[in-house]
């Protein structure tokens, strides 16, 4: 080749490669700059749905909160429209401790309510839950507007402690952002006098739902009437309590055409904020819940440094590309080289990823536009219990539960962004088993077209239902806790309270919000304070729990004999928490202790007196009685010729008989009673005994042509028992049906096992029943019906012996009215006891 061919040939040679390397690192430059632009496109978009998806939240809680409030005054509601029915309440100002006691008690159920009262309309308060406010005079004007005979009405948030706070004269200060919203019910007196019932509900209640609701200190929220008027609000919001929010964009545009909604613009903070409000359906509140756009914003940008690191790292690989794409032109063999060794990497990479893929715990998969599977790994099979290709084709949202394939459906919905798309959803196992899995999708685009979506689904089953449990063993821990009826309060490891319950509060008369952060010795006197901190040094010392009893002053100033409990509360790192303090009150336990044993040494000298008497005098006139028997039975005899002096010795024949039966029922009693008397008890069915003893009553039965029906389990109705004591019993309750019906009546003799597991016997007579002021006497010695005292009766022992023998047994009887007659049930304990026992009752 000559000299200028070489020229020609290797200008034009260098002028293409430059200009190609040129023309490659410009388009790399302008890649960088599209992808730039896309992450700055994406990112903005994403700010937005970030943002609407915070109002959408805002809405939400609004709704949470709403229903919260309303709930929180309708009960209170449903409490006072009770009270104002009750009689005590009716029969005002004259009982006036008794309704007291009516408001205090309807006031443990209502924690969120912190007292209840009774006011005419002049302002003078009648009854209080709270000791000391009765008979005080109020200012009633701050109450709000007065409701109608039988309605409510919340009033405006007032601040004071209580109705004490609003005293005529003499209003009492109270610390900013506390008070109470009083709920009032009007209604009448017997005598006709209109009064006031009022609830003090605790906005502090209200706020700390909102407080657990919100979670995120930039979120605030509040109750507030249609007039603007703050009735409660969260800690970020507590100084609003006091001011009127009237100002509000909810209120001068949006109430009352629409009763819930949201929007952004000037808000609580005054700044520009998402608000969001809803209206009570069945009370003049609004709840309001706000929120700073900037803080959605900062939120969205600390979710965001990821991404824009990751367009930035794109950027510079686009950029690292083009040079290499560079220096490629000028060295292709080495690009060839490079090329075919990524090629062996992205092989291997492909290989490595595929048994990731099949070892991998979470379900990974692949789906078409329209949602249809076409990719999953092993994982199906371990779910499903059938082959992978079994899941190739099926839309996703047909594989799970009917309740959740609309949630799973709407992941693939056209239009709903390039982000991460998540929802969860229930399956069923071959073995029967629900699983909860948490399913996220991510859109797949090829060249800008959307062709398909790469999801997961993670198994959350064990997360979920531990979370449950959770939230249920908290829920019932605070509610065991809140209505427990002991005092029960927890310090910290400085001592300082940072639990108290209820009964608490009403056992020393002093407000949560008053002792929490403060130590025993700030709130209470010195000496209380100085038992707490010696018994805190015990149970810190030794471990485990400290019992003493010492005198503790309550909240009307009075000593009570207090049992306390202390026991250390271990914290996560087996360190302690804190000390529980458990107060129980046994003043009156040792107060009844005393009595009661004087009162028992005294019955059993009565009763042993009695018995001995009871004893002597029925052996002593058996001896005369004999011989008054025995010698009318003569006279009987040879008298058979004399009508006359017959019916005479017969007569007298039968008082003797009448007379023995006492004295042999007195003697039964007193052997009962006695000491040293014995049941001799067996295990035995007891249905023997009992068709033995309706045997020996036929002749009578059919005397006075009787139906006697016996009506016996098929199974047996085995007891320890004494059968002679048994037998007894069941006659003198039999006989005394069969005497008391009328003839050609009915007797029903029923014996069974109850659903509460003791032996049943019931006795059923056509007789003519029993007073129904005399059913709880019969049972006592010497005790008739007021029906049966005309010769028809007995001594008055025989039903008396049967209780006896009954509770003696462990058992019970009891008799009641039928529409005809009356039925006598006998009930048996069917525990195993010892052979033979003692017998003194």
């Amino acid at each position: 080749m000559s000299q200028p061919d070489r020229r020609r040939g290797m200008p034009r040679f260098s002028t293409h490669a430059g200009l190609s390397s040129w023309l490659a690192l410009a388009a790399g430059a302008l890649l960088a700059c599209a992808v730039a632009l896309a992450t700055a496109w994406v990112a903005w978009s994403d700010r937005a749905q970030a943002i609407d998806a915070e109002q959408r939240q805002l809405e939400l809680l609004a709704r949470v909160l709403d229903e919260q409030a309303t709930r929180t005054v309708e009960t209170a509601s449903v409490a006072l429209s009770g009270l104002a029915r009750a009689a005590a309440l009716q029969r005002l100002p004259q009982d006036r401790e008794a309704a007291q006691l009516g408001l205090a008690q309807v006031l443990v159920g209502l924690p969120f309510v912190r007292s209840a009262a009774v006011l005419d309309l002049q302002g003078q308060v009648l009854a209080s839950s709270v000791a000391g406010e009765a008979g005080i005079a109020v200012d009633i004007d701050r109450l709000g507007k007065l409701p109608t005979a039988e309605h409510d009405v919340v009033g405006p948030f007032v601040a004071a402690r209580g109705l004490g706070g609003l005293r005529r004269g003499a209003a009492v200060a109270s610390p900013r952002g506390l008070g109470f919203i009083p709920l009032m019910r009007q209604f009448r007196s017997e005598t006709g006098r209109p009064l006031l019932l009022v609830g003090l509900i605790n906005p502090d209640a209200i706020a700390t739902y909102q407080q657990l609701s919100l979670g995120d200190a930039s979120k605030t929220a509040l109750v507030a009437s249609y007039a603007g008027e703050v009735l409660a609000a969260s800690d970020e919001a507590g100084l609003q309590r006091d001011r009127n929010v009237a100002d509000l964009k909810v209120f001068r545009e949006l109430l009352p055409r629409h009763e819930f909604g949201s929007y952004r613009g000037t808000g609580l903070s005054g700044e520009q904020d998402m608000v969001a409000y809803r209206t009570s359906r069945t009370r003049p509140l609004v709840t309001i819940v706000n929120q700073p756009v900037a803080a959605a914003v900062q939120r969205w940008e600390r979710g965001a440094r990821g991404f824009v690191a990751v367009g930035v790292g794109a950027i510079a690989v686009i950029l690292a590309l083009s040079a290499l794409v560079w220096r490629s032109l000028r060295a292709r063999e080495a690009a060839r080289r490079l090329r075919d060794e990524a090629q062996a990497r992205v092989a291997q990479s492909q290989q490595e990823m595929a048994v990731v893929m099949k070892s991998v715990q979470e379900l990974l998969f692949r789906t078409d536009v329209d949602g249809a599977i076409t990719f999953v790994n092993a994982r199906w099979s371990a779910l499903r219990g059938t082959n992978v290709d079994n899941a190739i084709g099926r839309p996703l949202h047909t594989l799970v539960r009917q309740e959740s394939s609309a949630a799973v459906q709407a992941l693939f919905r056209p239009g709903a962004g390039l982000g991460t798309r998540s929802t969860q959803a229930r399956v069923m196992t071959p073995a029967g088993r629900e699983l909860l899995l948490d399913v996220a999708v991510v859109p797949v685009l090829v060249d800008g077209q959307l062709t398909g979506y790469a999801g997961s689904a993670v198994d959350i089953t064990e997360r979920w239902e531990v979370q449950r449990q959770l939230q249920a063993q908290l829920a019932l821990s605070e509610k065991l806790l809140e209505v427990n009826p002991l005092p029960i309060s927890m310090t910290d490891s400085g001592g300082r309270l940072v639990l108290v319950n209820q009964a608490w509060q009403d056992y020393k008369g002093l407000a949560r919000s008053a002792v929490i952060g403060r130590r025993f010795d700030e709130v209470l006197r010195s000496e209380e304070g100085l038992m707490h901190r010696q018994g805190d040094r015990e149970v810190l010392g030794g471990g485990g729990t400290v019992h003493f009893e010492a005198r503790v002053r309550n909240a009307d100033g009075s000593l009570r004999s207090t049992r306390v409990i202390k026991a250390l509360v271990p914290d996560a790192q087996g360190g302690t928490a804190g000390i529980l303090n458990v107060l129980m009150d046994v003043t009156d336990f040792r107060e009844a202790e005393r009595v009661t044993r004087e009162a028992k040494d005294a019955l059993e000298e009565t009763s042993r007196a009695k018995s001995e008497f009871v004893a002597n005098m029925s052996h002593e006139l058996r001896t005369p009685l004999q011989s008054i028997i025995g010698f009318s039975e003569l006279g009987c005899l040879r008298g058979q010729g004399q009508p006359k002096l017959a019916g005479m010795f017969e007569d007298i024949h039968a008082a003797g008989q009448r007379m023995l039966a006492l004295v042999n029922d007195l003697l039964d009693v007193a052997k009962i009673e006695s000491t040293v008397g014995t049941f001799h008890l067996e295990r035995i069915d007891l249905r023997g005994p009992l068709r033995t003893i309706v045997r020996e009553l036929e002749p009578l039965v059919n005397s006075r042509r009787l139906d006697l029906r016996l009506q016996l389990a098929d199974v047996p109705l085995l007891a320890k028992a004494d059968p002679l004591r048994f037998q007894q019993l069941m006659r003198n309750v039999i006989a005394n049906a069969i005497k008391f019906s009328p003839e050609g009546g009915t007797v029903e003799i029923v014996g069974e096992i109850s659903p509460s597991h003791e032996l049943h016997f019931c006795v059923r007579d056509q007789g003519p029943g029993i007073p129904q002021a005399e059913l709880g006497k019969i049972f006592e010695a010497f005790v008739q019906s007021s029906k049966t005292k005309d010769g028809s009766g007995g001594t008055g022992l025989g039903l008396a012996i049967c209780r006896k023998i009954v509770e003696a047994h462990g058992g019970r009887i009891h008799a009641e009215n039928l529409a005809r007659g009356a039925a006598f049930h006998v009930h048996l304990p069917m525990r195993a006891m010892a052979e033979t026992v003692p017998a003194s009752l």
